[in-house]
């Protein structure tokens, strides 16, 4: 079942400790952008089901990415997209958006993303994998 904006916002606002709704929409965006970017076919489409339609919309109209970001590299692109971000606090934007999009999408579907992203995800979506 589609997750409500409210609760989606409300999860990442309470997981990221931001101050403002409007910070964790800026957050939910551009992360889920940037994921989008990187997510492709039926697992794409799977996540942005379990989305709320705002969200949804931004996962599956990316701007495709020319390579897959490293774990590292996706974290360092988020800080260029939020203004005022630093490595540090884009590390606390994706985590906070992404453990929210974990828990949203289940383990079956968590386990098929992680399939399709470079090494370290796991630990951005608060879901560290066996090694």
């Amino acid at each position: 079942m589609r997750m409500r904006w409210d609760a989606f916002l409300a999860a990442t606002q309470e997981r990221g400790e931001y101050p403002s709704r409007e910070e964790a929409e800026q957050a939910s965006r551009v992360v889920l952008a940037l994921l989008g970017a990187h997510l492709v076919g039926e697992v794409r489409n799977e996540l942005a089901a379990w989305l709320p339609e705002t969200l949804a919309q931004v996962l599956l109209n990316p701007l495709p990415a020319y390579e897959p970001l490293t774990a590292e590299r996706f974290v360092r692109a988020t800080a260029a997209w939020i203004e005022g971000s630093t490595e540090k606090t884009a590390t606390w934007d994706v985590s906070a958006v992404l453990s929210v999009v974990a828990d949203t999408a289940g383990e079956d579907l968590m386990k098929r993303i992680l399939l399709q992203l470079p090494p370290g995800y796991d630990l951005l979506f608060g879901r560290p994998q066996p090694i």
